[in-house]
């Protein structure tokens, strides 16, 4: 619904989006046997984030927890990802950032910012670009900000698309090499500005490439271009 931002370094944009393809490709084919292996190794382990699907509903927006509380006006707050090695816990999170925003709060520039601290730390597997497309452009931000515009999230669902359950007889040590997770999340955005509290609201569904290493709190990779069912 947001117009997307421009965004420079066609080249080096392309070849990250390239390896971040790549790593989701590679991940649809090694999560059944992933899975596998680590339903035979019998316990719940903490050298790997265990794949599992959630499909509860949500009742409430699903809104990462912020380092401070927020203004007692009930405006919106930057988003702070989660310490979670669960993909789907993340991705949930992720999304409900993604499609939140408040322009009486704060600048477009400190979304940005705020968005960026969920990107994994390493560069070749960060698409920035597909994160900045999503945040309105500073020009609409002023003028989203002239009517107070401000948009909250619920998250209803996330899953593994069915190319993860229909990829069987894989290569388990292929997620090894990025860690990466494509995660599908389906949810409702709502849009409000002066003098309309309660504006519109429409469906939203998106895949997210989410990083969980082993060794590390999972992270964003990027946002996939289509929704993988």
């Amino acid at each position: 619904m947001s117009p997307r931002s421009t965004n420079p370094g066609g080249a080096s944009r392309v070849r990250r989006r390239a390896l971040l393809g790549t790593a989701v490709l590679v991940v649809l084919v090694a999560l059944a046997a992933l899975a596998a292996y680590l339903t035979r190794d019998g316990r719940s382990s903490s050298k790997a984030p265990t794949p599992h699907v959630s499909s509860a509903s949500s009742s409430s927006p699903t809104a990462p927890a912020s380092a401070s509380s927020p203004p007692h006006d009930s405006r919106g707050y930057l988003p702070v990802p989660p310490s979670t090695h669960d993909p789907i816990t993340f991705g949930k999170a992720a999304a409900a950032a993604l499609w939140s925003y408040d322009t009486r709060a704060y600048s477009q520039h400190e979304l940005l910012a705020a968005l960026h601290k969920w990107l994994t730390s390493e560069p070749k597997y960060a698409d920035t670009a597909s994160v900045d497309a999503l945040v309105p452009s500073r020009v609409l931000w002023k003028e989203m900000a002239a009517n107070g515009q401000f948009a909250t999230a619920i998250v209803n669902e996330a899953h593994f698309p069915d190319s993860f359950t229909q990829a069987l007889q894989a290569d388990p040590g292929a997620i090894t090499t990025a860690y990466v997770y494509a995660v599908t999340v389906s949810g409702k955005q709502s849009i409000a500005w002066n003098g309309s509290p309660h504006g519109g609201a429409e469906n939203r569904v998106t895949t997210l490439a989410v990083q969980c290493r082993p060794s590390q709190p999972c992270a964003l990779a990027g946002v996939l271009s289509a929704v993988a069912p």
